[in-house]
């Protein structure tokens, strides 16, 4: 009988690829995956260890799943991803629950630590920050079998005071094009029809294969160049790099979603400057302002910090006044986590736990007012929608995204009467409703088409 393996993927989309390819790596030595922790013989946690709450998620996860071993079939707790890659003797050490440790650049050596864990040993494998993957490599996707991410670069080159990645991923690795365009394809044919693309910054994809050059635009050249019906979407786009050539390809290009998504983190200039940011509040305006005339009804998603040490009244208030000004159309906020070995960490005027609640609390709620009115504003207005489901309990209900949104960080688009439409199809739909992050819609349909459905019923 093979090994039952469990595996729990915590954190971003970027560590949902990971976890698939191992998922894939197993199934090839002949494991077998169960979605029961209780019947899994070895249960994996592919960690995030981004910031203090990720970090907490991680460990209660780990904990969580240990119970397993006195009430389940368990006989190993793997610990994978960020968390261990950064503290793996600590965790070791006061973790008796772990029986293994595998960094982010040695997942592929996973068979091995789990063989070595039924032998009755306590492997830690760190290597390299990170293992670049490739199109040949097995992956059971987690997603549904119409969407996929595709992670086209490791690392970062930023050198963020409040950031720990770089420390954990290591500098920026892009894979080539044209092992990015082979695997696309391969996902195209096997029926994937949203491509979402990601890595820590994937303005800067290429920068370490062609001399500083950025690759991205000749990427999505190629990638739309792949036959079959589907979009690509493009996640964790920095700023410093979306150049006016690459707007100019995502305003004609039509299989790439008119949406962006650039975490900006702070507008105000003393704060960009003490989160060692590359630009400044004129930079954004004007890439804004540029996105914005090229192309008319691009969704932007971003993200802010809120409490970074030094961030005074003053400071958070031109935060504020720019999102209520420039009515962005998603909007993350992460409250500032004081992350050992960052430079913030370091910083004077370290702000209360108290204002940070305060500020998170008062920009969503400014935030979710926003989104509201557009999505009232987009009332009567017809999309393409990515079917992604019906109703458990009404059938006739369905809901997907449009290109607007993006998979797991913005709304839903629920749309009546659509039995009939088929998971993974695009749907022409109307907005009905707008809610302040969810919208109503109607399929929309041929004036024959709704008479064949008037003498159906």
């Amino acid at each position: 009988m093979p090994v039952k393996i469990g595996m729990v993927s915590l954190g971003c989309s970027k560590n949902l690829v990971d976890s698939e390819l191992m998922l894939g790596l197993l199934r090839e030595q002949g494991y077998e995956a169960t979605d029961d922790p209780s019947a899994a013989e070895i249960l994996i946690v592919n960690s995030c260890g981004f910031i203090e709450s990720a970090k907490q998620e991680s460990i209660e996860t780990v904990l969580r799943l240990a119970e397993h071993k006195q009430t389940g079939c368990c006989r190993g707790l793997i610990l994978a991803g960020c968390l261990g890659q950064r503290y793996s003797g600590e965790l070791m050490a006061e973790l008796p629950e772990l029986d293994a440790i595998v960094g982010t650049g040695a997942w592929n050596r996973l068979p091995e630590a789990i063989r070595q864990v039924l032998a009755g040993n306590r492997p830690v494998f760190i290597e390299g920050p990170a293992l670049l993957p490739d199109a040949d490599m097995p992956r059971v996707l987690a997603t549904p079998s119409h969407l996929a991410y595709v992670k086209i670069a490791e690392g970062c080159n930023h050198a963020c005071a409040f950031c720990a990645i770089p420390q954990i991923r290591g500098p920026l690795i892009s894979r080539s094009i044209d092992s990015v365009r082979q695997e696309v394809a391969g996902l195209v044919g096997g029926g994937v029809r949203e491509v979402n693309l990601v890595a820590q910054d994937t303005t800067s994809y290429g920068l370490d294969l062609a001399a500083g050059r950025p690759l991205l635009l000749e990427l999505l050249r190629e990638l739309a160049a792949i036959p079959g019906d589907f979009r690509i979407r493009v996640l964790y786009s920095y700023p410093k790099h979306f150049s006016d050539e690459l707007i100019e390809f995502v305003a004609t290009e039509p299989k790439i979603c008119k949406y962006v998504d650039i975490p900006l983190q702070h507008v105000h200039d003393d704060l960009l400057r003490a989160m060692r940011r590359p630009d400044r509040r004129a930079d954004i305006e004007r890439l804004i302002s540029s996105l914005r005339s090229r192309i008319p009804d691009i969704a932007i998603r971003t993200t802010f910090i809120v409490g970074l040490p030094g961030e005074t009244d003053s400071h958070y208030q031109a935060l504020r006044d720019f999102v209520a000004e420039k009515r962005l159309d998603h909007v993350g906020v992460f409250r500032y986590s004081a992350e050992e070995g960052t430079a913030a960490a370091e910083f004077e005027g370290q702000v209360s736990e108290e204002v940070k609640e305060e500020r998170y609390n008062d920009l969503m709620a400014l935030q979710a007012g926003i989104s509201e009115e557009i999505n009232k504003d987009a009332e009567g207005r017809e999309y393409m929608l990515l079917l992604e489901d019906h109703d458990e309990e009404d059938p006739r209900l369905g809901y997907g995204r449009t290109e607007r949104e993006a998979p797991d960080i913005d709304g839903t688009v629920y749309v009546e009467d659509a039995g009939d439409i088929a998971v993974g199809e695009f749907v022409k739909v109307r907005i009905l409703q707008g809610f302040c992050y969810d919208r109503v819609a109607e399929v929309v349909r041929e004036p024959d088409e709704r008479n064949e459905r008037k003498n159906d019923c």
